[in-house]
């Protein structure tokens, strides 16, 4: 079993064999991004409700491909620990899930607990807005009615205010949607936590160990925007064991395991002061002394065990193995057909057009990569 093992991760760390598994989620997730425009401009005028519901299942479509790598094509897992009825209530409820931004895939495995939760359809992101412009995800995002800003908070919190309320009024019933929102905004590297606890000096704030002083006035406004609309918050703690993989999107696409664990806890609305932007910023900062102390205590673990909430029995969804059965049975293996007859019958010039076209495609994905490829602090000091 692990000779299996080792040898069809050789296969799957072949170029041929990760372009043509790239090929396929950029064709079928370009298909999706021109469904979701076709519904944006048929739809959206006339009925939200229905644009919605037919988005819901759209973005399903394709982000069941990037669960697929990592449940399947890896062989990777997830271990949740939470108390059963804060899933329940989750799965049945409009929430804000603060995540800690740390690891080059935590967005991706947020994608994977989304999936066994049963919240795919509907997660949404606040990100900034250059993500908007990358294509599949970033499309796809935008046309989820995820929230994008430009860090200009003029602009941001009008922004922040109008697209939660958007959002809330005309959602369809019985659809639920949760946006990831990491407050530090940007990923954690050991440079800007230094850089950041410099000014919680400044502040008298407690200082941090793995996570950089959070940003809230983003927070307050979504959550005042949401006018207590939305019941809860989740804090979404995630961790790597280490005996895990390195946790990166090229170790799945090559095949290696990664060995993730969540911990998750529900923080009722009314129990957050959103209305006054002073009590909820401490409101915040709190939340982050307890992920910073959650997160501690994995480092001496390694597991989330003993934290006051049980691990949950996980059933390995199979609707991302049949979602990627689909798209390769009606784009991998007709296109694969149609390439090997092309190199049979065609011209040179043909063979360099083509071959041109595959390595853009290579290179797209190349671009959707790098956007969760975390700098090396010596990277960041020579770019400042």
């Amino acid at each position: 079993m692990m000779f299996d093992r080792k040898l069809l991760t050789a296969i799957q760390s072949l170029l041929p064999v990760q372009i043509f598994i790239c090929y396929c989620f950029v064709v079928s997730g370009l298909i999706v991004n021109f469904a979701q425009f076709l519904s944006w401009i048929f739809i959206w005028p006339f009925s939200r409700k229905m644009y919605r519901r037919i988005n819901y299942h759209l973005g399903a479509l394709l982000w069941s491909q990037l669960t697929f790598l990592y449940s399947w094509w890896s062989d990777s897992t997830i271990k949740i620990y939470a108390n059963p009825q804060d899933v329940k209530d989750l799965q049945s409820e409009y929430a804000i899930i603060l995540v800690n931004h740390r690891y080059e895939i935590d967005w991706l495995v947020g994608l994977v607990a989304a999936q066994e939760i049963g919240l795919l359809g509907g997660l949404k992101i606040v990100g900034k807005r250059s993500l908007s412009l990358i294509p599949v995800l970033g499309w796809s995002w935008l046309f989820s009615e995820s929230i994008f800003l430009r860090r200009i908070w003029e602009n941001d919190k009008r922004v922040l205010e109008h697209d939660i309320q958007q959002l809330l009024n005309g959602y369809p019933d019985n659809y639920y949607f949760n946006f990831l929102m990491a407050c530090e905004g940007t990923r954690f590297t050991e440079a800007k936590r230094l850089e950041s606890m410099k000014v919680a000096r400044e502040k008298n704030l407690p200082e941090l160990k793995y996570h950089i002083l959070p940003r809230t006035r983003g927070f307050t406004m979504i959550m005042r925007g949401a006018k207590g609309k939305i019941p809860a918050v989740y804090n979404f703690m995630l961790g790597f064991t280490k005996d895990s993989a390195p946790a990166s999107f090229r170790t799945l696409l090559k095949g290696h395991s990664c060995k993730a664990q969540l911990y998750i806890k529900r923080h009722p609305t009314s129990q957050i002061p959103y209305e006054d932007e002073a009590k909820c910023g401490e409101w915040i900062q709190k939340l982050f002394q307890e992920k910073d102390r959650i997160y501690d205590s994995f480092v001496q673990h390694d597991d989330f065990d003993g934290l006051g909430a049980p691990e949950l029995p996980i059933v390995r969804n199979y609707s991302d193995l049949l979602i990627q059965f689909f798209w390769l049975l009606t784009i991998g293996i007709p296109s694969l057909v149609w390439f090997i007859n092309f190199i049979i019958h065609s011209t040179l010039l043909a063979k360099i057009i083509v071959g041109s076209v595959i390595l853009v495609i290579y290179a797209v994905i190349q671009l959707m990569i790098n956007m969760s490829v975390i700098k090396s602090d010596e990277k960041i000091k020579k770019n400042k």
